[in-house]
């Protein structure tokens, strides 16, 4: 069984088990924990501690490993794993900028090591990079980005629609470009969007290729099945709708969370998933719209758990981008 703890100012003080995951912010003393954990520096609002700690925690005994720079535990079927690569490292070429060559060169280790492991199902990935609305070369950052993880995807014999992970991608302020990701032995169940265009066939409008993601997940680990909801903005068919307007966004985003939630009822294994019961992510562009967002949702999501922190989202006209998961237990 896997379960999901919050620690507000410090390190979880739980001891074994440690699969993995995040600290979001910036602890004071700059300490991480040993197992693999994602640094997303980006500042908190509205929160009473400089940091907080999220760490994924099996009941199976968790083995550890390094592969290619990325640093992994594994229990019982689950596999988590980050990874940071400086794109100095990877120098532009004709056709192929900095960012490309990275995102591609992470992914295909990723799945280097998913398949060395025996875990070839990628479930959710949790990407964030530098300056993501930025243009160079003539192209913006984020649809680099996307042209390097496809690549990945197709080159490792993985495909680019349909089955593919539930996934973020943020942006910070400069930084490396920063993997974390969860997999497993089992397949996810793919869930998708009845408001949207799926993301993986957005028109040619958005960049030469397709974000490589499912608008949310189901998975299975032994004994429990997990709703991860990726990145979700206010976007309706593949249009961003109430541009400038951050209440109008919210609503919308959490209209697109809802519909999400109500098709995985149609797919799930336990009783339908609820609003009120998701862990949330919320990240907003600028900070001075913290107390509008927080306002909004509330009367939609009353006192679930939530993280807000000012960051970047992947369209420069999107103020806002919502991601959420919750856990069920499953019956014998």
């Amino acid at each position: 069984m896997l379960r999901f703890v919050f620690s507000p100012s410090a390190v979880s003080r739980e001891t074994g088990g440690e699969l993995g995951g995040a600290v979001v912010g910036e602890p004071s003393n700059g300490v991480l924990p040993a197992w693999p954990v994602q640094r997303v520096f980006a500042p908190l609002l509205g929160a009473t501690s400089a940091a907080i700690h999220e760490t994924w925690l099996s009941d199976h005994p968790v083995r550890a490993g390094r592969s290619e720079g990325i640093g992994w535990h594994r229990a019982d079927g689950v596999l988590y794993g980050t990874i940071e690569l400086n794109e100095v490292d990877f120098p532009d070429t004709p056709g192929c900028s900095s960012l490309q060559a990275a995102s591609a060169e992470a992914y295909r280790r990723i799945f280097r090591l998913l398949d060395e492991q025996g875990m070839p199902h990628l479930w959710r990935v949790w990407n964030y990079l530098g300056n993501i609305n930025l243009e160079t070369g003539g192209l913006e950052r984020y649809r680099q980005f996307n042209i390097g993880r496809q690549d990945a995807f197709l080159e490792c014999h993985r495909g680019a629609t349909g089955n593919v992970p539930a996934a973020c991608a943020i942006g910070l302020i400069g930084g490396s470009l920063n993997i974390a990701f969860m997999a497993g032995a089992t397949p996810a169940v793919p869930v998708e969007n009845p408001r949207q265009v799926s993301a993986y066939n957005y028109p040619a409008d958005y960049g030469p290729r397709s974000p490589t993601f499912s608008r949310a997940v189901l998975v299975h680990p032994e004994g429990q099945e997990i709703l991860f909801v990726s990145g979700t903005a206010s976007i309706v068919g593949h249009q961003t709708v109430h541009p400038g307007d951050v209440v109008g966004q919210t609503r919308e985003s959490m209209a697109n969370i809802g519909a999400v939630v109500g098709e995985a009822a149609r797919l799930c294994r336990s009783p339908a998933f609820v609003l009120a019961e998701l862990s949330y992510r919320v990240y907003i562009r600028h900070a001075r719209d913290f107390q509008k967002v927080r306002d909004t949702l509330k009367p939609l999501i009353g006192e679930a758990e939530i993280v807000y922190l000012q960051a970047d989202i992947c369209r420069h006209d999107l103020l806002l981008e919502i991601e959420a998961f919750a856990s069920h237990a499953l019956e014998n």
